[in-house]
């Protein structure tokens, strides 16, 4: 029996330990029920009714900010924070939409473009890394993408076992499969089978398996070398990919960009982190409004440096 376990409903979940957790799913289903026009209004109010109280995440985000681009405008970065702020209230709704909307209604307000792309290396037989980014409305990207073509997605399972619970079956709609972010084993089998797999490997997930890259204006930003190992052992393509929101129309688009074949640095890890951080950069700048910022992208340092934060 695999040590990575699905997890699976019971009514030890009904327990009143769990009841906060089961009546923030209930309030978001009941949210995802309202007009679409009334949730980014309701998403950003809340954004803006957390600033007040989010003071210790908003300094987070300003110093990514000033450490990634130390040239912008105080003036703009504000605007940025502000905005950013707002989106983080939206992306409480917008996970609501992901897991609990019909896929009538996700296809009405999203849209794909690059799908050729899919098609293409699913006729060769090709698996496929998806890099994708932490941006605040990523759970309603996987959506989408579950539409048209179904993939494997990394995750990291809840510490709390009943929302773990909801998790697993929010991101698994539209036939998504999970695996566990341990278990590289079954990561490997999937994508030499020709399997499709979102990876986001744009935080920093600590020293282990990672080196220090260039990420934007930080010249040492700890990077996972998780993508080395898959490419490098798998000869899977590696395909960029977006989930932005017009602020004006309120449509998405996930964009499916041009496979990036034989292209990676095959057996130089640090060299595999910068190519990787290159990406991550595009894709953020793509709608860097609607990227999670409030992560403390660059925590850990080299030794015998200081603290960026």
């Amino acid at each position: 029996m695999s040590k990575y376990t699905t997890p699976r409903f019971s009514l030890a979940l009904l327990h009143p330990k769990y009841w906060g957790v089961l009546c923030i799913f209930a309030f978001s289903y009941l949210c995802s029920l309202l007009p679409y026009a009334v949730q980014i209004r309701l998403g950003k109010l809340l954004g803006r009714t957390a600033l007040r109280f989010m003071k210790r995440r908003t300094n987070t985000i300003r110093r990514n900010l000033e450490l990634c681009f130390p040239e912008m405008p105080a003036a703009e970065r504000e605007q940025l924070i502000k905005q950013n702020i707002e989106n983080t209230g939206l992306a409480l709704f917008e996970t609501g939409m992901a897991w609990f909307w019909s896929d009538a209604r996700v296809a009405k307000h999203t849209k794909i473009v690059g799908m050729e792309h899919v098609k293409k290396l699913k006729a060769e037989g090709r698996g496929a890394l998806l890099i994708a980014v932490h941006s605040l409305n990523l759970e309603l990207g996987g959506r989408t993408f579950g539409l048209l073509a179904q993939g494997m997605a990394v995750y990291r399972p809840n510490n709390n076992p009943c929302f773990d619970y909801f998790q697993l079956k929010g991101r698994s709609r539209g036939g998504h499969s999970l695996i566990h972010r341990k278990n590289i084993a079954l990561m490997l089998d999937s994508l030499k089978n020709g399997e499709f797999m979102w990876y986001a490997p744009d935080h920093d997930y600590g020293r282990r398996r990672s080196t220090f890259a260039p990420l934007f204006a930080v010249e040492k930003a700890c990077t996972t070398t998780g993508t080395s190992l898959l490419v490098d052992n798998s000869n899977c393509a590696i395909v960029p990919m977006t989930f932005v929101r017009d602020n004006d129309s309120g449509q998405y688009t996930l964009t499916i960009k041009e496979p990036l074949i034989d292209k990676f640095p095959i057996g130089d890890e640090h060299a595999g982190a910068c190519f990787i951080n290159k990406i991550v950069e595009e894709s953020i700048m793509d709608a860097p409004s609607q990227y999670m910022w409030l992560h403390r992208r660059f925590k850990n340092r080299p030794e015998g440096e200081t603290s960026l934060y």
